[in-house]
C-alpha cells in the first residue's frame, strides 16, 4: 500500500472516530437536556384532609412548576407511626401538614432537618420551633369541640352538654362518638388535653367514665362530627372549625365549648434531613409559609400562622380563644407512647376497623 493511500485510511479512521465521538457527546447532550427539563420529584408525607390537597399541589405548583408533589396520605397517627418505622430507610423528603406534637418527636428523635424559611419572622411566634433555627415551622391550628345535634338530642331526651364531665353522665350512654388518638391527631390532642386539664389520675378516671357512653371510636378526626351533623349520633367530640362549617352547610348542631377548657395542636411543616433533594425541599417549605399558603389554609382552619389572614367564620364560637388550654406540647411529644399505648389498653375495644 502507497504512502498516499495509508494516509487516506488514517485520515479516514480518525474523521469516523471523530465523527462518533460527537455522536456520543450529543446523545449525553440530550439526555441531560432532558432530565434537566423533568421535574423534581418530592415524597411529601401529610395528614392533611384528603380535599385539601389538589389545592394545596395546585397552588405550590404554580409558583414551583418545575416541582412536582408525590403525596402520602394518611391520618396523623398512621402518617407518625409510618414515618418513626422509617427512620433507618426514609422514604419522604418533606412533612407538610402534620402534628406539632408528632413533628416535636421526630426531632427528639433527630430526624429533621433544621432549617428556617425565607421570611419566618413574619410568622405569629407560637407557630415556629422555638430553636435558634426552627426544625419545623406551623401552618394553622385546630381547636377541639363538642359537636351537638339537637334534632337527635331531643328525640332520645338529651340535655345540652357543657363541660366535659357532662360526658360522663348515664344519659349520654351510646350517644358519644370520638376519633381513636392512636390514628387521630385530633383524638390525640383531647387525651392530652385531658391529662393535662385534670391531672394524669383524674384524668384516666375521667376516659374510664366516658369510655362507659362511647359507642365508637373513628379513625378520623372530623368524621364524629359529621356523623352528628347526619344524625348518626347525638354527640360527635371533633373540632369546632369542621362543626362550624357544617353548621353553615344547614347541619342541626351546636357547638360546645367545654368549660373546663379545650386541648388545640398546630399542623406543621418540617424537611427530613435525610431528603437528596434539600433544595426543591426547601423551595416547599418556603412557599408553606407565605401569606398566599396560609389563606389556602384558612380555608380549612379558622386560625393560621399568619397574622392578620383570618377571616371570621360564621358559626365559630367567639370563646374559642380565652379556653384554649395552656398545651404544653413537649410534655405530650414526650409522653406520646406512652399514652397511647395506655389508651389502646384500656379502650380499643370500641374502635371501628381500619378500613
Amino acid at each position: 500500500m502507497s504512502i498516499s493511500t495509508q494516509l487516506k485510511a488514517l485520515c479516514g479512521a480518525a474523521l469516523a472516530s471523530s465523527a462518533l465521538l460527537l455522536t456520543a457527546c450529543g446523545n449525553d447532550s440530550a439526555e441531560t437536556t432532558q432530565a434537566a427539563n423533568e421535574p423534581t420529584e418530592l415524597t411529601v408525607y401529610t395528614a392533611l384532609e384528603a380535599d385539601l390537597l389538589d389545592t394545596y399541589g395546585k397552588a405550590f405548583n404554580e409558583a414551583h412548576p418545575d416541582i412536582k408533589i408525590n403525596w402520602v396520605r394518611d391520618s396523623t397517627g398512621t402518617i407518625t407511626a409510618k414515618l418513626l418505622a422509617e427512620k433507618e430507610n426514609p422514604r419522604a423528603d418533606v412533612v407538610w401538614g402534620l402534628a406539632g406534637t408528632s413533628l416535636l418527636k421526630m426531632k427528639n428523635e433527630g430526624m429533621l432537618q433544621s432549617y428556617s424559611p425565607v421570611q419566618v419572622e413574619k410568622l405569629d411566634e407560637k407557630f415556629r420551633d422555638n430553636s435558634s433555627t426552627p426544625s419545623w415551622v406551623g401552618m394553622d391550628a385546630w381547636v377541639a369541640a363538642i359537636c351537638f345535634n339537637t334534632v337527635e338530642a331531643e328525640k332520645h331526651g338529651l340535655t345540652k352538654p357543657s363541660s366535659w364531665q357532662d360526658l360522663t353522665k348515664p344519659e349520654y350512654k351510646g350517644h358519644v362518638i370520638m376519633p381513636n388518638p392512636n390514628s387521630s391527631g385530633t383524638g390525640f390532642l383531647d387525651v392530652s388535653s385531658w391529662l393535662q386539664t385534670f391531672g394524669e389520675e383524674d384524668g384516666w378516671k375521667f376516659m374510664d367514665g366516658l369510655h362507659q357512653n362511647i359507642s365508637r371510636y373513628t379513625h378520623s378526626g372530623s368524621k364524629p362530627c359529621k356523623l352528628a351533623a347526619a344524625g348518626e349520633t347525638a354527640v360527635g367530640i371533633s373540632f369546632a372549625y369542621r362543626g362550624a362549617k357544617l353548621i353553615n352547610k344547614g347541619a342541626p348542631l351546636e357547638l360546645v365549648i367545654p368549660t373546663e377548657g379545650i386541648g388545640w395542636e398546630i399542623e406543621a411543616t418540617a424537611i427530613l434531613n435525610t431528603t437528596k433533594k434539600m433544595d426543591a425541599a426547601k423551595k416547599l417549605v418556603d412557599w408553606s409559609i407565605t401569606k398566599t399558603a396560609n389563606e389556602l389554609y384558612n380555608q380549612g382552619y379558622a386560625v393560621v400562622a399568619y397574622p392578620g389572614v383570618a377571616k371570621p367564620v360564621e358559626h365559630f364560637p367567639a370563646e374559642v380563644g380565652e379556653k384554649m388550654i395552656k398545651n404544653d406540647f413537649e410534655w405530650a411529644a414526650k409522653n406520646r407512647d406512652e399514652i397511647l399505648s395506655e389508651w389502646q389498653k384500656r379502650y380499643d375495644s370500641k374502635s371501628e376497623p381500619k378500613g
